[in-house]
């Protein structure tokens, strides 16, 4: 039986905590520094806090520690590794190989079971580079966003012993993760330290080798947001088993929403496999509210390209979020106007619009009357039939600022009779949890029928995680009358006894250690970071920043091609995107599938108003667009 994982994004400890209600098997978590969201940073207490809280479900913590890391910082990345093995993490997600080691030489010092995941910002998109990673001991490793479910699948089927983890829900970002130095370049924040400042977010001219437009300016990068909900059973049977959604810079209520909505349809896929998965923790989910995905963070929907091509993944008129759509306006008044639509609004609701110019407008609803809305402020540019999009929900929003869940662990319970007083056992259904304790009692027949009250002292579980789903008496325990004190006594017992099962079971994984992987049949490079159809590569794909990961791949004999892009003083025209987004097929000029011809002289640039232009190559042979500074 193959576990499944939910894997949701905590910002801070209140939102893992969140995530752990609302349904997560895992939740991954910033260190205090380190992490490639440097604004999502923990200090080591909440970190320990957070695992502690989850071990009790087994379900387990993942801190980023996955930014490339420079020489004088070596030191204090080992120190930290250190701090969060004894806070009792279970893996830590790397990017730079000189953090890969230093987490397996702790978790072999401190005979402690931190495994290591390949974070996505190590380009993992290829079976080799997969297999490599697993042979250096990556328990884990995040997949590229961009595979198809075939390409998730052929990796699983050459390396089926390397767990894959794969994003389903969330933003998207346009280059491949670990290969986009655009931030770093324009603004000298680096991406793989933790610090984009979303260059792909930006609006941009669109011009052609002569300098002409060739359309209005628009978000040329910027792509919708992920949304894989319906495809989570075909992502299993790929081989994915932790499916994760994107996030650590989001608030509390968008990890309530978005992780119990997963978890049902998760918990669907388990149900409809007929055994052959199930979740990876513990606990039962039940929510005061309907999880709808519409209501939180979204700049609108897409699966990416897990069908395959998508030509629906990009959001170039907005990097803003849309949210639901709601209706169109119907009459416009003075002070008010009514929508066409099923939706119910309250006070505060936010509402936005694309005006005549396309630019995103928004206001705030000061009241609702049914249908009819009355803004603070009425909106100059709306027009009657204007498509109306709501991405604030005040009403869903306080829902969500409640308590809005509680998670339980079912217990089957028995009560037996034995010579000298009475057993009773505790079990989790379905799993291989079971204990039973003992206590002596002086054998007394009862002059009336105590199953009953058996029953229901057994089942109150108080403030503890547990919840009695089913309680078995045998018929001589109950003929025994037992005062109500020592059955709960006798409860207590029980349930202590459960709890360091439990903590044992959340201590039991082995030390990872380096695993054996046979390339044999596989003919291509390891390290992708060196994309074939590149001639000349970029001396910098490796990402390579300090000394220990320099010889981390000198060891291997992988041949190193130069330092990382942040290190370097100057190149002439630099890589700095690689694509699966195109821009002429979003014009519908793709030449691969023979649409419409281009009006155009190539190359086309990207320029921003300051007008420093961007270069792009179509490499439709790859089915890819690359991006490059200008001179």
């Amino acid at each position: 039986m193959t576990r499944l994982e939910l894997l949701a994004p905590a910002r801070d400890l209140e939102c893992g905590i969140a995530a752990i209600d609302h349904g997560a098997d895992a939740v991954y978590i910033g260190a205090p520094a380190f992490g490639a969201r440097a604004e999502a940073g923990n200090s080591v207490e909440d970190i320990r806090t957070l695992c502690d809280y989850a071990h009790r479900f087994l379900a387990k913590v993942y801190v980023t520690v996955n930014t490339i890391v420079y020489e004088n910082e070596l030191d204090d990345v080992e120190h930290l590794v250190r701090q969060l093995g004894e806070a009792g993490v279970d893996a830590i997600l790397v990017q730079d190989m000189a953090v890969l080691e230093m987490v397996q030489r702790v978790a072999a010092e401190q005979q402690r079971p931190i495994e290591v995941h390949a974070s996505t910002q190590a380009d993992n998109r290829t079976p080799e580079r997969v297999g490599w990673l697993f042979q250096e001991g990556c328990s884990r490793v995040v997949l590229a966003r961009e595979l198809t479910l075939d390409q998730m699948q052929a990796i699983h089927e050459a390396v089926p012993g390397v767990e894959l983890e794969a994003f389903v829900h969330g933003a998207l970002c346009v280059s491949y993760s670990g290969l986009c130095y655009a931030s770093q370049h324009c603004f000298r924040r680096s991406a793989n330290r933790g610090v984009c400042a979303q260059f792909c977010r930006l609006k941009f001219d669109l011009v052609d080798a002569d300098g002409q437009l060739v359309d209005r300016p628009r978000h040329w990068l910027s792509l919708r947001d992920m949304c894989r909900i319906d495809y989570l059973g075909q992502m299993a049977d790929a081989g994915v088993t932790s499916f994760k959604i994107e996030g650590r810079l989001k608030g509390v209520g968008y990890v309530k929403n978005v992780v119990a909505a997963y978890s049902r349809q998760l918990d669907l896929v388990v149900e409809r496999s007929g055994g052959r998965y199930r979740r990876s923790a513990l606990g039962k989910v039940t929510l005061s509210f309907k999880p709808d995905l519409r209501k939180s963070f979204n700049r609108g929907f897409t699966p990416y390209f897990i069908d395959g091509r998508n030509d629906n993944i990009a959001s170039p008129d907005t990097p803003k979020a849309l949210g639901e759509y709601v209706g169109k306006v119907k009459e416009i008044r003075r002070e008010s106007f009514n929508v066409a639509g099923v939706a119910a609004f309250a006070n505060g609701d936010g509402l936005c619009f694309f005006d005549d110019n396309k630019q995103l407008c928004g206001f705030r609803v000061n009241r609702a009357e049914g249908n009819r809305i009355f803004p603070q402020q009425m909106p100059p540019q709306l027009r009657q039939g204007t498509p109306l999009y709501r991405n604030a929900d005040a009403a869903f929003e306080k829902l969500l600022a409640r308590a809005s869940a509680t998670r339980r662990i079912p217990l089957l319970l028995r009560l037996d009779a034995t010579e000298t007083g009475l057993r009773l056992e505790a079990a989790v259904p379905g799993g291989a949890l079971r204990v039973g304790v003992e206590m002596e009692v002086e054998r007394q027949e009862a002059r009336q029928p105590q199953k009953e009250n058996i029953c229901r002292q057994l089942s109150r579980m108080g403030g503890t995680v547990y919840e009695a789903v089913g309680v078995e008496v045998s018929e001589e325990a109950a003929r025994l009358f037992v005062p109500s004190s020592l059955l709960a006594t006798l409860r207590r017992q029980c349930l202590e006894a459960l709890d360091k099962r439990i903590a044992q079971e959340a201590l039991s994984f082995p030390v990872p250690r380096r695993q054996q992987f046979s390339r044999s049949p596989l003919t291509s490079s390891p390290v992708p970071s060196i994309p074939s159809h590149l001639r000349p590569a970029p001396s910098y794909l490796q990402n390579i920043s300090n000394s220990r990961a320099r010889a981390f791949y000198e060891q291997r004999g992988v041949p190193v091609m130069g330092e990382a892009f942040e290190l370097a003083r100057h190149y002439d025209e630099p890589l700095l995107m690689q694509c699966r987004h195109c821009i002429k097929r979003l014009l519908g000029c793709c030449t691969k599938e023979r649409h419409r011809p281009a009006p155009w002289k190539e190359p086309l640039f990207l320029q921003l108003p300051d007008k420093r232009r961007f270069r792009l190559q179509f490499d439709c042979k790859q089915c890819q667009m690359n991006v490059y500074a200008e001179k």
